[in-house]
Parts: C-alpha cells; structure tokens; sequence
C-alpha cells in the first residue's frame, strides 16, 4: 500500500469497508473477499482486508485501540507495546516536559502516548506512508490537537523550542535485525548530537545492548512486560537526574530497582529456594541487589540463579522451592521424572548447551504431576535443579 492507497482506505468508503470487517476472522478471508468485491473495487478490498488482519494482530500491543488504529506491518511488529510507551510518557511528563519531539515515530505509538500524557509532540518520521498512518491514528484517537506529524530527515530536523526530544531508531534492514548500535539508523553516535541540542530525552535501544556503549552522563534503563524483556531505554539531562544509572522496571506491576553500578553478588551452596531474576533486572546487572534482597547467593559466580535458605516475596524474580540437586545425567532425570509421575515438564536453562527440547524428548514426562527443572552449573559443575514454583 502506497500513500494515494492508505487515502482511498481513509474515505467514507474506505472506512465504511473497515467497519464491516470488525467481525473479521482469517479463516473467513476468501468469504469477506468474495462478497465485498461485488460492491467495491478489487485494490480497495485488498487493503482494507489487510488492515482488518493488521489490526486484530495490533490487538496485542495497543488493546482495544487497535480496533479504531491503521498499521502498516512493519509498524505493527516494530512499534512499542502501549503499557511500556505509556510508563516511559509518564516519566517524561513527570519532568515537567511540556514540548516533545519524537523522532523516527513510525506509526506514533510513543506519539499517542505522550499526547495522552499531557505532553505536545512532533512527530517525525521520512517515511510519506508511515507519517500518513500515524496521522490518521492520532486523529482516530482524538489526540490530533496534540500531535502535529512531519515528514522529514530527523537528523535534520529543527529542534529549537523543544523540552525534550525521544527517538527510536530503526533497527532493522532488508537483512533483518542489526545487533551494532552503529548500524541503527540513525546511529547510537547521534545521541551525542541530539543531547546537545535538546535539554532532556530518551532513546529507545534493543535490551541487548553492552553496557560498555551507553554514552557517558546517561542512564540506562532495562524494561520487562510479562516476564519479557521489551526494551532498554537510554536517559539524559534531567530525565536521568536523581535516578541510578542503571535502572530495572517490571510492567505491568511497576516493580523496579536502580543502582549506579552494577555489583557482583556473592556465591554459595544450593539451598532450599531457587530465585530467578527478572530478565530486566538480569540486562540490568542488578542480580546482586535482588540475592541482598533475599539474603541468597548465586548457585555459580558466572549464572543468574540466587538461592537461599528463606523465602521472601519479591516482585523482581520468581521463587522455586527445589526439591533435588543432581549432576548433569538425563537417564536419572528420566528415572526420577518416571517415579514421580511428572507429566508436565518445564525445562529451563542457564549456561548449559543442552535444549529444552532434546530434554523433554529423551526424558518423555508422563503423568499427573509437574515440576520444573533448571539445567545449570553449580560452582562450575554441570548441575540439575529440579523443584516447583512457590504457591503452585
């Protein structure tokens, strides 16, 4: 779909044809196709079939705001979930930030979100369809009054005037997806650039990011949503100030922790509970605030597993109580799970090469009970932690 097409799909027909689809259901597809197409002009069907599908994927990350939104696929996958674009927008509202530009906005996602938040933005973006598209979305959302869309370079752009400024670089090619700050587009090395230019912001990075390349002055912040990680996001100015360098939020709870340097926690002996960090908290290297917490310590200098002798509630990691510590050997694992009656087998791991797959393959778990066991090293030895959630 090309501008001149999304504007066909923005007219009275156009929408006309979307409000039909609500219903939509993929397995009906050729149905909806051949009753529509007797009314309507194959090209204009097309797209609004697409749409429909786009929107029930959009579903995931924007709720029932899907339903009224427009997509392209691209901007569908890459835009940011709203719980995570809503708790950023708040922090930046928090500060006092009344002007923003979002740069590289995509479908305006993060644009809708800081709107919502009180805050006015421009949002800019070098794609025609895509700033048509995020447009549309603001004025479907009634934001439109807040945000005002551009089509233009962000490197070029002029921010006079602005509190603050958030990008989101493309991290992605024809190719896939790019793992070197350097190859985003624009590159990590632009932050210095625009944190000359604009008092505050933040810039949306991929969780993976060595800590090593976050720009000296900035804060780091690791998010999770449901137990996964989502994104980091990199802070400057005031948006940084009196936070801890580096930071873990947990969404949708709101759980987090900050330090200005990671620490190493210490190590020890298996002990009856198994704590496993939170993802963010781990990206973060926030583990040994999290063991001080639980008065724990890791099961291997080098692996994310706190144990301890006492259970504590904490939102930043889910506790196991362990029930077996083995060396590394499936057939014992198999004569174990066949003893027990384990049919349900969640198998995770943490330095070990062996995949969850291969075990639950050569294992063959079958009965009424459950149990989860961690394939690790413990104090450098090739271990198996078998145990259960606490609670379940």
């Amino acid at each position: 779909m090309d501008v001149e097409g999304f504007a066909r799909l923005l007219s009275a027909e156009g929408r006309g044809l979307l409000a039909e689809l609500a219903e939509y259901r993929p397995a009906d597809e050729l149905a909806w196709a051949t009753r529509l197409r007797r009314a309507h002009v194959p090209e204009l069907v097309a797209a609004a079939l697409t749409q429909a599908r786009l929107r029930q994927r959009g579903r995931a990350k924007f709720g029932d705001d899907a339903a009224r939104m427009f997509f392209t696929p691209d901007g569908v996958e890459q835009s940011t979930r709203a719980e995570v674009a809503a708790h950023r927008a708040a922090r930046i509202a928090a500060a006092g930030v009344t002007r923003a530009a979002d740069l590289c906005c995509g479908i305006g996602g993060d644009a809708l979100a800081l709107a919502r938040a009180g805050v006015r933005v421009v949002a800019v973006d070098m794609d025609p369809l895509t700033c048509s598209v995020a447009q549309a979305n603001a004025e479907a959302l009634g934001l439109a009054e807040m945000v005002e869309v551009r089509c233009e370079d962000v490197t070029r752009v002029a921010l006079d005037g602005f509190d603050a400024a958030f990008l989101d670089p493309a991290r992605r090619t024809a190719r896939g997806r790019v793992f070197d700050p350097e190859a985003y587009s624009p590159p990590l090395s632009f932050l210095d650039e625009l944190a000359s230019r604009v008092p505050c912001g933040a810039a949306k990075v991929a969780p993976g990011i060595p800590h090593e390349v976050v720009p000296d002055g900035m804060a780091a912040e690791w998010v999770s949503y449901g137990g996964d990680v989502k994104e980091a996001v990199l802070w400057w100015g005031r948006l940084a100030d009196g936070e801890g360098r580096l930071r873990a939020t947990l969404l949708p709870g709101g759980a987090s922790l900050a330090a200005d340097d990671a620490r190493q926690a210490p190590d020890g002996p298996v002990a009856r509970y198994l704590y496993e960090p939170d993802g963010a908290v781990i990206r973060a290297h926030l583990v040994a605030e999290v063991a001080e917490e639980v008065g724990g310590a890791l099961v291997d200098p080098m692996i994310a597993y706190i144990t301890a002798d006492r259970l504590v509630e904490t939102p930043l990691a889910t506790a196991y109580e362990l029930t077996d510590v083995l060396p590394f050997n499936l057939k014992k694992l198999k004569a174990l799970v066949r003893e027990r009656g384990i049919g349900s087998l969640t198998v995770k791991k943490r330095g070990s090469a062996v995949e969850p797959e291969e075990v639950r393959k050569r294992v063959k778990p079958s009965g009424p009970g459950a149990a989860t066991v961690f394939l690790t090293r413990v104090a450098g030895a090739p271990t198996m932690l078998v145990g259960r959630p606490v609670g379940r």
